[in-house]
């Protein structure tokens, strides 16, 4: 249910992601331009809410479907990804050095989807 809840909320933070960069996009000069890499990166975590929002629903009602009692592991790694991935987007594109820490969050939902497939076997 954890995961069904967090799929949710990342569309509902996806929706006001969008909106309030959406307030300030018709100035192409905002942020440095479309093709910066503040812009980019913010782009970037707007659509992790939803992407990995999605992941947390297909995990959610898979495991449901399937009668899979227990992915606990799997299930925290995946919310983990979900926090992680566009918390890492907003701090690197003002701090292009933090960057070199995707690894964490790409990692975690990697992990996540290998817990689960291990649990569907």
């Amino acid at each position: 249910m954890l995961n069904l809840l967090a799929a949710w909320v990342g569309f509902a933070l996806g929706g006001v992601s969008g909106a309030i960069p959406g307030l300030f996009f018709h100035n192409q000069d905002w942020l440095g331009g479309y093709t910066s890499w503040p812009r980019r990166l913010i782009r970037l975590a707007h659509i992790s809410f939803f992407g990995i929002g999605f992941l947390n629903l297909g995990m959610g009602l898979t495991g449901k479907m399937l009668g899979i009692e227990s992915y606990a592991a799997a299930s925290a790694s995946m919310l983990a990804g979900a926090v992680l991935m566009p918390t890492v987007c907003y701090l690197s594109a003002f701090k292009p050095a933090l960057r070199h820490l995707f690894f964490i969050p790409a990692g975690a939902v990697l992990l996540a989807i290998v817990l689960f497939i291990e649990r569907m076997v």
